[in-house]
């Protein structure tokens, strides 16, 4: 079995250290890098090819989210998880939003770390559906009325059925939920989220939940 390449990026010392120490535990995981800085994210990307990036929020040059943001819009760009202290932030959705697959806090236990860099290595965003409704709830107040017109125009691309897939993605549905709700196969079920992913220049599922969100369609 191939390891897992990741990419260590925190500007703390310490926390690099102790990630390292967890991740150097796991067999099927190879520490190719690190950082401590986001400005050095792209630079280090092109040294060390890693399939993920554990990249913290805070850094005092260039933040996790620019850095996240700047990497997700290159041509085959490993995945992102973002490290943070917070468990609904408004910065979390921001890199959610910029095409990080998930986040981690940084005092999660070791073996939940190492089991969220194998699940997105392995495609799965690392954001449960309770985490996910956190999320979105926390940013309702602030949402405008502009980004609900925006969110629809862009949603207006998608097929009736796709539609239908995106809404039960953004409850937060498994796709085999979705498949016997929507009595379809899951491959089938795999086939509209990878055609929605395309249509709408999304990078993951918690993108498609987001979007969803911000058009009101989980409202309705």
């Amino acid at each position: 079995m191939t390891a897992i390449r990741l990419l260590l990026v925190d500007d703390d010392p310490l926390v690099r250290a102790g990630l390292a120490l967890m991740m150097g535990g796991a067999g099927d995981i190879e520490i190719v890098g690190e950082g401590a800085d986001g400005d050095e994210v792209e630079a280090l990307v092109d040294r060390t090819r890693p399939d993920v990036v554990l990249m913290d929020i805070r850094m005092p040059s260039v933040d996790g989210l620019t850095a996240t943001e700047r990497l997700r819009a290159r041509a085959d760009a490993p995945q992102v998880v973002v490290l943070t202290t917070f468990h609904a932030d408004e910065q979390v959705l921001h890199a959610l939003r910029a095409g990080a697959a998930g986040f981690v806090l940084k005092d999660t236990p070791p073996a939940e770390i190492v089991a969220a860099v194998r699940r997105v290595a392995a495609g799965d965003p690392v954001l449960s559906p309770a985490v996910t409704r956190q999320l979105m709830a926390h940013a309702a107040g602030a949402r405008a009325d502009t980004r609900q017109v925006r969110a629809r125009g862009r949603l207006a691309a998608l097929n009736d059925r796709e539609r239908e897939v995106a809404v039960a993605v953004g409850r937060g549905l498994a796709n085999a939920e979705i498949a016997t709700g929507l009595f379809m196969s899951v491959a089938t079920v795999k086939t509209h989220v990878s055609r929605i992913l395309a249509k709408l220049g999304l990078n993951n599922r918690v993108q498609i939940a987001l979007l969803a969100y911000d058009a009101g369609l989980l409202e309705e």
